[in-house]
């Protein structure tokens, strides 16, 4: 059940990845990684080891608050749902999970990311301890191509990145 919450928990980062494009190493804004994020609005499912689309809801994006925010819905309508928000701050773009382990873990993305990822990077939070509570600590997100997305998450235990709880998932865009 842990492993399935953290691996629901990258889900926080569907919205965080780059549509297609090719990695580059010059630091791209936050508005246009932001801009990024709108275009994953729709429905993902998980991918089956082939890679095609299961019948899996995995997330929900849209965009909401006059488009000054992003939510993201994971695992909609499950006890395991959680919620994910993206907005900009002064030039930098952050993120709030709302985590079924009752904890908020923010992040920040790295604008030194390839063009092709967004990688978030933990920035504090509400209800945990980072030296102590489990928590979602970073993750990546790849683009493939504009309807295939791969996620890396880490986790943190105790104070240092947990590998039992950290997992990787294919997504793919619900037609």
């Amino acid at each position: 059940m842990m492993k399935q919450m953290m691996i629901a928990g990258l889900m926080l980062v569907v919205a965080s990845a780059g549509r297609g494009e090719e990695a580059t190493a010059k630091a791209q804004p936050a508005d246009q990684k932001f801009e990024k994020l709108k275009k994953l609005v729709g429905t993902w499912v998980e991918a089956d080891k082939d890679g095609k689309p299961t019948d899996k809801v995995v997330s929900v994006v849209k965009v909401t608050a006059g488009g000054s925010a992003i939510q993201d819905t994971q695992f909609p309508g499950q006890p395991m749902e959680m919620v994910s928000v993206y907005h900009l701050d002064k030039g930098d773009l952050l993120m709030t999970h709302y985590c079924v382990l009752g904890n908020q873990p923010r992040m920040k993305a790295d604008l030194t990311a390839p063009a092709n990822q967004i990688r978030w990077k933990f920035a504090g939070g509400t209800n945990l301890d980072p030296a102590k509570d489990t928590h979602m600590h970073g993750a990546t997100v790849t683009f493939l191509d504009d309807d295939h997305i791969e996620i890396a998450g880490e986790a943190w235990e105790g104070g240092k990145p947990s590998e039992s709880h950290c997992g990787q998932m294919k997504l793919v865009r619900k037609k």
